[in-house]
């Protein structure tokens, strides 16, 4: 299973899943035209991860912006990650920006809403 990597445009956010060491990274801006058809791949990619997982995963979320078609396909990855959680040690960080309250609620409200761990992580505006 080959790694799912698509670098990031100004409108939508650098995918990286890597099968060999279970990191996967979300980051930069997400308001694609279709969020749904954008996110198809990388969830298609999870579904097959799914069947043979690394011991230990971890999702890393840094995202600047993201829209609310957007936040539904973060929660069908959430939601993946979830069914995961037998069989694997699944991890989900969540950055913000120190003075990004926007970001730090929706992380707090994914926090909430899913049965997945998601850590917190505070960092430091660039």
């Amino acid at each position: 299973m080959d790694d799912f990597i698509l670098e990031a445009t100004p409108k939508t956010p650098r995918l990286y899943f890597s099968k060999e060491s279970g990191e996967f990274e979300i980051s930069g801006r997400s308001i694609p035209e279709n969020s749904i058809e954008f996110y198809k791949p990388v969830i298609s990619w999870l579904d097959n991860y799914i069947h043979e997982p690394n011991h230990h995963t971890l999702l890393v979320i840094k995202l600047e912006y993201f829209n609310t078609s957007s936040s539904k396909c973060l929660v069908e990855i959430l939601r993946r990650l979830e069914s995961l959680t037998e069989q694997s040690i699944v991890k989900v960080k969540w950055c913000y920006e120190e003075e990004d309250e926007d970001m730090q609620e929706s992380g707090e409200d994914f926090k909430e809403i899913m049965k997945v761990p998601i850590e917190m992580v505070q960092v430091r505006d660039n």
